[in-house]
């Protein structure tokens, strides 16, 4: 029997997928309140953007599918390359050196274990 999975994505985030990373392995596998706690004192940007998703996707969960949130834990916890904006800066010579301004999606999908 398959276990109901409740997503949640941000898109377009302004972060990368290699600081945004390792946030998400912290809390793959995890309760859905303990990887609350743990996003709370984590202290980088990229925690505050994945706890903003993984509350949307509790909210989801308490309040269109009537989940418990002792229940939940995070089965899927993924997050993909977004599109680039491109900017540059004008050098030495005039030349323009590119910026790579990053961004990221953020996915998070709840279910209950069997």
């Amino acid at each position: 029997m398959k276990t109901e999975l409740i997503l949640a994505t941000s898109k377009y985030v302004r972060t990368t997928t290699k600081k945004a990373g390792p946030v998400m392995t912290l809390i793959r596998g995890k309760s859905y309140l303990e990887a609350e706690r743990i996003l709370t004192f984590t202290r980088s940007k990229a925690a505050k953007l994945v706890l903003k998703t993984l509350k949307s996707a509790g909210a989801n969960a308490t309040n269109n599918n009537s989940k418990k949130e002792d229940a939940l834990y995070v089965l899927k916890a993924e997050v993909g390359a977004g599109p680039t904006q491109k900017r540059g800066r004008i050098v030495a010579k005039s030349r323009i050196n590119p910026i790579l301004k990053r961004t990221s999606h953020i996915m998070i999908g709840l279910g209950e274990k069997a």
